[in-house]
């Protein structure tokens, strides 16, 4: 809003500020010097990313930046050399161009499937313009115009309310809070530090008008607006680097630094030996590129890939790949509570009836006849007094219109008792009534009943109530109300408050005719009093069994609100996010902490009440600093800056704001939170099997280093040619890579704490496997090698020295299922695309071996039968060693 503080001025000193009249409102002629001045009511769109933008940006990682490196440098060789054989080059350029296509293909999607989704917006207003009340576009409202508003009317911009009749707004979106907030037109107190909550003068931008109606001055349009001012802190948050980003830019950069080594290494070793200097710089090139795992970065956008598309049939689309593996790394989950956690709608939970003991109104399906009979006396009374509509449109999205908490008896009448609002009415006409108002804090009505009969019908806070009432009802029969019964009720009031519930009371009288008047005093009198409903956003069904099994896989969720702490740590209990021993508190208190004082705070609090957009984005920091990875759920425009600065923002599909979905990483479609839960185990199925694939390609990377390196070092000669390596890197190796991204989640995947995002894929375990078998399988290389040389020469050396890598890489897949089950425990056929995938590659493998003129391309030749059965024994090696080692308990290391 406007630096000025309207809420704190008078009606007559915002209009005479703003140069506008309350009757008449601007004349045409103003409007438009306003609209040049101020522009159009609308929030400052967010440029959608061009397609070749999104193109380009999936080459900046450091993995494919070494890539393309190596794609130049082989070109230039090829040049130099005089070969002019550049395949090389486009076969790394042709792999890192499909997985380019892939992710923008993705991404692209994720935003159209957005935009489908983006529909929160209020088209037209009603403002005074020239003394007469016309709609317009609501872009076309501007600072001090007169805007009406009536009940279902979304608020267009900030206002300073001058008229309010029972005037409630519904302000989740904003403030986070389940209930209306009630309106008045009251000047407030000047504090610039008033809670948004708290300026109950003013109607903010994107409200919805659920009771009564008002109207009032527009201070702030656009961007100026309580949304807008949020809307501009998401340009100033900033976006986190997926954790699957940091760990290939590292493993871009070992690998990076490793080939320079191995190129320079061999390179110098070559030329001291006495080999051609050309030759030696095509070969360390050569084994460079061979260290780097080309498949990589297409297998890694693959899976991803594949990973999204099971997710969109979980209801979850994820606008950027990396996200969804983050979902696998994350280890808080701070969840906003209004529409995620709860159902965003008032419901009556539980009833008090005097003589009875406290309903719990799910939890009981009989109860005694008298005690029924009071209840559906209770649910009558309150849906006859009460300015909730029912449509009789079937297509209608809900048949209820008004405010919630009216709502929530029209639902439970017709629920429990088949109450039908309209057919009520038909039959029970209004006759008069005393609308609500908030000093009063009750309404009435007078219907017909039966034949000529007449009976007021009242709703209201208790305490307003019982002080209009002379008689209870207690087992059908209007009683006497005495002081203990009156002190009896009360009780049960405070007892159902302390619960977080919202309290009303309901009352009757029976009377001859009309009042001479409608007024409170005359209506309101002599009374029966007949029972208290408690009501609450409950809890979403699916919510407790999602929490527990995050807390489970060792993921704290924490609730952040804006709605009350009473009410916030009732709801945190019952779900079970606010255990023994966790904490509350409130943005009060977090205003007055330093951030180092935050920081020490947040292991230890589960539940954030009244906090301000502000306070969500430096509790996902001070969470970020004890090197957590967090994720931010929320549907709120109040929620979208926490949601950017999260490590993976999580957006509601259905009730979340456009600003919102545009700040988050991954929005769900159905509003579930136990999408979530999905989501963080498929993240973590996906992070499971990218380290597969990452085993898989470097241990055969690391075993065709080995073989060319102790060849060249003890000058053995040239074990496989240049073409060989990138056949098998490129071709031998990226479906099985691929096809292992496959692999079922594992038993206990939710059982076991997040990933480590600080760790990278190297850690100590890693590093142990992926050397030791990329070594065996070098060694058995090397030895078919030497064998062939020996016996046949070096085209027959380098053919066994060609299968033994191939096969025995192909073969040692088997090994990465689990790192401490023998391969025996998982049946081949248990991901048969890897089963599909080892064949085809195999196959492939055979016909360079095998087809003649194929062989001479690759100057292979096929080996006889006694070399071959020599081949089969030596590529079996690794899948026995590593068994081994499994059953001896030395594949991995304790504590990885």
């Amino acid at each position: 809003m406007s630096e000025k503080i309207y809420y704190g001025m008078t009606e007559e000193e915002v209009a005479k500020d703003l140069n506008t009249s309350r009757e008449q409102g601007l004349s045409p002629e103003e409007v438009q010097r306003r609209l040049e001045k101020y522009g159009h009511n609308k929030l400052r769109e967010k440029k959608r990313t061009p397609i070749w933008k999104i193109f380009l940006s999936q080459f900046k990682d450091t993995l494919v930046l070494v890539l393309i490196l190596a794609a130049i440098v082989t070109a230039v060789i090829a040049i130099v050399d005089k070969t002019n054989n550049f395949t090389d080059s486009f076969i790394i350029l042709a792999i890192l161009i499909v997985n380019a296509v892939i992710g923008t293909i993705q991404e692209h999607k994720a935003m159209v499937s957005l935009d489908s989704l983006n529909r929160m917006s209020a088209p037209h207003s009603k403002v005074i313009r020239g003394g007469n009340i016309t709609e317009i576009s609501s872009e076309e409202i501007v600072p001090g115009d007169v805007v009406v508003l009536d009940v279902g009317d979304i608020v267009p911009a900030d206002i300073r309310l001058t008229d309010c009749v029972n005037l409630k707004i519904q302000e989740a979106a904003l403030t986070g809070e389940s209930v209306s907030s009630d309106k008045s037109s009251d000047p407030l107190q000047a504090d610039p530090d008033l809670p948004i909550g708290d300026r109950s003068n003013i109607a903010f931008s994107t409200g919805l008008v659920t009771y009564g109606r008002g109207k009032g001055i527009v201070v702030a349009t656009g961007m100026e607006t309580e949304v807008g001012h949020i809307a501009e802190m998401l340009s100033e948050t900033e976006q986190q680097e997926m954790p699957l980003q940091k760990r290939l830019n590292q493993l871009g950069k070992v690998l990076g630094f490793l080939a320079l080594g191995i190129c320079v290494l061999i390179f110098i070793l070559g030329v001291l030996y006495g080999q051609h200097i050309l030759d030696m710089l095509l070969m360390a090139v050569s084994l460079g590129v061979a260290a780097i795992p080309e498949g990589l970065q297409v297998v890694a956008t693959l899976v991803l890939a594949m990973g999204v598309q099971r997710l969109v049939k979980h209801n979850a689309i994820v606008r950027t790949l990396p996200s969804v593996e983050t979902l696998g790394s994350t280890s808080i989950i701070c969840s906003d509570k209004t529409g995620t956690l709860t159902q965003n709608k008032m419901t009556i939970t539980h009833a008090w009836l005097p003589g009875d003991e406290l309903i719990a109104i799910d939890e009981v399906a009989e109860l005694p006849e008298a005690t029924e009979e009071s209840l559906s006396m209770l649910l009558e009374v309150g849906s006859l007094a009460n300015e909730a509509h029912q449509s009789d449109d079937p297509d209608a999205e809900s048949p209820y219109s008004g405010d919630p908490t009216e709502i929530a008896f029209l639902e439970l009448a017709n629920h429990r008792d088949g109450m039908s609002k309209n057919d009520l009415e038909a039959k029970h006409p209004r006759r008069a009534e005393v609308p609500f108002d908030s000093e009063r804090k009750m309404m009435s009505t007078i219907n017909a009943m039966e034949g000529e009969e007449l009976r007021t019908n009242v709703k209201g806070g208790t305490d307003e109530v019982l002080s209009r009432c002379s008689h209870y009802l207690r087992s059908g029969e209007r009683v006497p109300l005495t002081d203990e019964v009156a002190e009896e009720i009360r009780s049960a009031n405070v007892h159902m408050a302390e619960e977080a519930l919202r309290v009303l009371a309901v009352a009757f009288a029976d009377i001859d005719s009309l009042p001479a008047e409608e007024t409170s005093e005359a209506v309101e009198r002599d009374l029966t009093f007949v029972g208290l409903v408690g009501m609450i956003d409950p809890a979403r069904p699916e919510v407790i069994p999602a929490v527990a099994e995050c807390r489970t896989a060792g993921i704290k969720p924490v609730m952040i609100t804006g709605d009350h702490q009473v009410t916030a740590s009732a709801i945190a209990r019952q779900i079970g996010i606010l255990e023994e021993g966790d904490q509350v508190t409130n943005g009060t208190e977090l205003e007055k902490m330093s951030d180092d004082e935050l920081y020490d705070l947040v292991p230890h609090c589960a539940v954030y009440a009244r906090v301000a957009p502000e306070h969500k984005v430096r509790i996902v920091k001070a969470w970020q600093k004890h090197g957590k990875v967090v994720a931010m759920t929320g549907d709120g425009v109040n929620d979208a800056p926490a949601l950017k600065r999260a490590d993976i923002g999580i957006a509601m599909g259905i009730t979340g704001t456009e600003v919102s979905k545009d700040a988050a990483d991954v929005v769900l479609t159905d509003d579930n939170f136990a999408t979530i839960v999905n989501s963080v185990r498929e993240g973590r199925r996906i992070y499971d099997n990218i380290v597969k694939s990452v085993q898989f390609l470097l241990t055969s990377n690391i075993g065709e280093v080995m073989l060319i390196l102790i060849a060249t070092v003890f000058n053995l000669g040239n074990p496989l040619l240049p073409i060989h390596l990138l056949w098998v890197n490129l071709v031998t190796d990226s479906l099985p890579a691929l096809a292992i991204s496959l692999d079922p989640p594992a038993e206990g995947i939710m059982k076991r704490p997040p990933i480590d995002s600080e760790k990278g894929f190297f850690t100590r375990g890693f590093i142990w496997r992926m050397c030791y078998q990329g070594l065996i399988i070098g060694l058995l290389a090397l030895t078919g090698y030497l064998i062939g040389k020996n016996d046949g020469g070096v085209e027959l050396g380098q053919t066994m020295a060609f299968i033994v890598i191939c096969m025995a890489q192909m073969l040692n897949i088997r090994n990465l299922h689990s790192s401490t089950l023998p391969s025996w425990h998982t049946s081949p056929f248990k991901n048969m695309p890897l089963f599909w995938a080892l064949v085809v590659s195999t196959l492939m493998m055979a016909a360079v071996v095998f087809i003649p003129g194929i062989n001479d391309i690759f100057h292979l030749e096929m080996p006889d039968p006694k070399h071959f059965l020599m081949v089969l024994g030596l590529m079996f090696v690794p899948i026995v060693i590593v068994n081994l080692f499994k059953l001896l308990g030395i594949n991995t290391i304790k504590g990885e």
